[in-house]
């Protein structure tokens, strides 16, 4: 909307030249998120609180999350909202990559939502089957999966992989011998819908997996978007891209707003989420934002960094694999209790000690994640 206002009062008031600047738009952003989720997070949480929406512990659980019982959960539709405000506030609305952050955001949120009511409405910490919750997830990213398809077909985006540290390899995902086929071009694009499911699937499941303490989750949420607005930016700089040796989407630099509004709404909720918690992001909040970022990342090209960006999520992510697999090949367990973080728990670590240091990790991981730009 304020994108608009420079447009159409410019010439009269040359003041609002500073919404001409995607930088300026995304500190405004993120201040308008961080406002938004501060103010109306009392507010929420009273609500919350009066409708009885609680949170289950699951039983087999750590002793101490017993206590927990109860907190307000479901605030990551506090989160979502402090993003999609923000967005469209700052944003040029006119920009296809802007709304295709956002439906991802809005879909996946719709998810966990979903997920979130069955819970509270069977009184348990069991919502959607496993299988429902990954089918939507599927449906939903192979929805991304066609409009990028379809906007490569304009020229718009590329379908090509950017491999860091190396700067000329740069595959395709399409098979381009099926293009000229009419019936069999549909087809060619196969292997890069099967990568977009692979990524956005796994990264919102991640994040999902992670929330298990009391601002952990949001915590490297924070961290993993706040590098991935700087990579956005590199990304739509012409300047930046050519030196860096990045696929350079003029578009998508306005994505970089979307992304700082989600550190601004992030941090807004995580003064209330911070140990001891006073509300729960629930999956609504956490299907969401590993939706989003990983939305992001495929966009702007960085599908391959996203595992180093979101390196906390991996491991959380493979903990409850490895655990899984293990205990099904073999019966044995590798951790006390997956995912990892509540194997620390168990080993005697207090919960914000495990907090600060995966925080700590975090930070390592994007901070390498950014040399790797230089590196490449």
């Amino acid at each position: 909307m304020f994108y608009y206002l420079y447009l159409e009062f410019y010439p009269r008031f040359h003041l609002l030249n500073l919404f001409r600047y995607i930088t300026v738009r995304t500190a405004y952003a993120s201040l308008t998120a961080l406002l938004l989720s501060l103010v109306l997070g009392p507010w929420l949480i009273g609500k919350l609180k009066r409708f009885q929406v609680g949170q289950f512990v699951r039983e087999e659980g750590p002793e101490s999350h017993r206590a927990k019982a109860g907190t307000p959960t479901m605030g990551g539709v506090l989160i979502d909202l402090c993003i999609i405000l923000p967005t469209l506030l700052w944003s040029n609305l006119g920009n296809v990559f802007v709304w295709l952050a956002l439906g991802v955001t809005v879909t996946f949120g719709a998810i966990g939502f979903w997920d979130d009511y069955l819970k509270l409405r069977r009184k348990h910490n069991l919502g959607l089957r496993a299988r429902s919750k990954l089918l939507l997830q599927i449906a939903a990213s192979v929805l991304l999966a066609a409009a990028l398809a379809a906007l490569s077909e304009k020229s718009l985006y590329s379908t090509k992989l950017t491999f860091p540290f190396f700067k000329r390899i740069h595959p395709d995902f399409v098979v381009s011998s099926l293009l000229s086929h009419g019936w069999a071009a549909p087809l060619a694009f196969l292997p890069f819908v099967g990568l977009v499911v692979l990524v956005v699937v796994g990264s919102s499941n991640a994040v999902n997996l992670t929330d298990g303490l009391d601002g952990l989750a949001i915590g490297c949420v924070i961290v993993a978007a706040s590098a991935l607005t700087v990579l956005t930016y590199v990304t739509g700089n012409a300047v930046w891209a050519s030196y860096l040796n990045l696929e350079h989407l003029e578009r998508s630099a306005e994505l970089t707003i979307f992304c700082g509004s989600m550190v601004g709404a992030s941090l807004g909720f995580l003064w209330y989420n911070a140990y001891p918690a006073e509300i729960f992001m629930g999956d609504v909040g956490s299907l969401s934002l590993g939706g989003a970022i990983a939305a992001v990342a495929v966009i702007i090209k960085q599908e391959l960094l996203l595992p180093f960006l979101g390196g906390i999520f991996v491991v959380e992510a493979l903990s409850v694999i490895l655990q899984v697999g293990s205990y099904k090949l073999r019966r044995k367990r590798i951790f006390r209790m997956a995912p990892i973080h509540h194997h620390f728990e168990l080993l005697g670590w207090k919960e914000s000690k495990i907090i600060a240091r995966f925080w700590i990790a975090a930070l390592v991981f994007a901070l390498f994640t950014l040399t790797t730009l230089k590196l490449r």
